[in-house]
């Protein structure tokens, strides 16, 4: 089996992070990666048709002992979609369970299942909990769709597994701030905005962003707010103030009168009513910020609140800001759902911190490919029961390249005659109905 070759020269972009005979392995595993039902390594080899050609093993010490880092292969898929992006470069990050079994393997712990708690009910899994960043691109293809690439991952370990691995125990956020920084500082000359959830939106990432960074998140409605602090007069003793005079609380803005105007956001218009005002808060005095009080007058949102670091954006550019977090949970929805974030069966640290952030690296590569080339090779489906659909899926980004890929080889076989055509279409439809 082989991928077809527009993708392979995509590939290439990750050559200088490896040695040649792991890119080999790598090209090969990646290969298995798109064409197999379950995504173990095992099983990647089997859908490749690699058995025989080397031991197993070489495979398996791509991901626990071979020399390549999973931050410059994230760096260079970065480089690979900044290419075609101008201004400001939008980031999202959030974090994502993994569930697993067994109790050797590293990493492992008790997290949040999101998926499975409700806001009256907290449910814990077993699994690997990965905070993961990603670019938020939008194509000329879909101008009104955002999709978030995956480039840089990190894996949460919780207070007891921190000890039990002695490794120094390192929040979320503390997770997230490192990765940032680490781009920020790979790509100096270029400006980020980061859409964050709360999680990542209080003072612990808020104090450390980088000078060429800002931030848009969520607000808790009584949060304190403050003005700036008054200017120190000459010949004042005592230490200067950090804060100004105390504001209204988002909640408290909302009972005043506020503008009511509809929201396109998250692929709807809304009704809401809102509010905005330049505030502080309390735990980084220092920085001005944009605050948003919004409230739902359709639907069930309710009263909300948000903030931006971009002091001079208008309050409805900071919701529709906000709104393009979306697109992370999409990302990792695809992953797991096609490409098999949390199959890989690996045990030791290296095998664990590589090999699942792989999927999502191969998720940002596959869009990639559809939009430079593979959107050419793109059919929409027959269906005549599901005729609304407009855009194709990452499924069918996936499906596109599994079809064109068999198409090449298929092709390169120089069959000739009445039943060629008919074959190549037998092994099309066989594929798309693997998906």
């Amino acid at each position: 089996m082989s991928l077809h070759d527009s993708f392979v020269l995509l590939l290439q972009s990750l050559v200088p992070i490896m040695t040649a005979p792991s890119f080999a392995n790598f090209r090969v595993i990646v290969t298995g990666w798109v064409f197999a039902g379950r995504h173990t390594i095992t099983q990647m080899l089997i859908a490749a048709k690699a058995v025989g050609t080397k031991h197993h093993s070489a495979y398996h010490r791509l991901f626990a002992a071979a020399r390549w880092s999973r931050d410059r292969m994230g760096l260079a898929v970065f480089d690979l979609i900044q290419t075609g992006l101008s201004g400001t470069i939008f980031l999202a990050v959030d974090d994502t369970l993994a569930r697993k079994r067994g109790l050797k393997m590293f990493g492992t712990g008790m997290h949040h299942d999101p998926l499975l708690s409700s806001r009256s009910k907290t449910v814990t899994n077993w699994g690997h909990s990965w905070v993961v960043l990603g670019v938020i691109v939008t194509f000329p293809l879909w101008p009104d769709r955002a999709f978030c690439l995956p480039i840089l991952f990190r894996l949460y370990l919780n207070t007891k597994r921190a000890q039990k691995e002695r490794r120094c125990y390192r929040s979320r956020p503390e997770l997230a701030v490192e990765m940032i920084d680490l781009l920020c500082r790979h790509a100096k000359s270029r400006r980020f905005h980061v859409v964050a959830d709360s999680a990542y939106g209080g003072q612990s990432v808020l104090k450390f962003l980088p000078a060429n960074c800002d931030l848009t998140s969520r607000l808790l409605l009584k949060a304190r707010l403050y003005a700036a602090p008054p200017e120190r007069k000459a010949g004042t003793n005592g230490r200067p103030r950090k804060r100004g005079p105390r504001l209204p609380t988002p909640e408290v803005m909302l009972q005043d009168r506020a503008r009511r105007l509809i929201l396109s956001i998250y692929g709807r218009k809304e009704k809401a009513r809102l509010c905005d005002a330049e505030a502080r808060v309390y735990a980084v005095p220092e920085r001005a910020l944009r605050v948003v009080a919004v409230e739902a007058l359709e639907g069930g949102r309710g009263r909300e609140a948000f903030y931006s670091t971009c002091v001079d954006a208008a309050a409805e550019q900071i919701l529709s800001w906000y709104a393009q977090r979306w697109s992370v949970e999409v990302a990792f929805h695809d992953s797991k759902q096609y490409l098999g974030f949390e199959e890989p069966q690996g045990w030791t640290r290296n095998a664990v911190e590589r090999t699942a952030p792989v999927a999502m690296l191969l998720y940002s590569l596959i869009v990639l490919w559809f939009v430079r080339e593979g959107h050419r090779y793109y059919h929409v489906a027959s269906c005549p029961w599901y005729r609304s659909k407009a855009r194709p899926s990452f499924r069918d980004m996936l499906l596109t390249l599994r079809r064109e890929s068999i198409h090449q080889q298929v092709s390169s076989l120089g069959l000739s005659g009445q039943g060629s055509r008919k074959v190549l279409e037998l092994l099309e439809n066989a594929v798309s109905q693997a998906v």
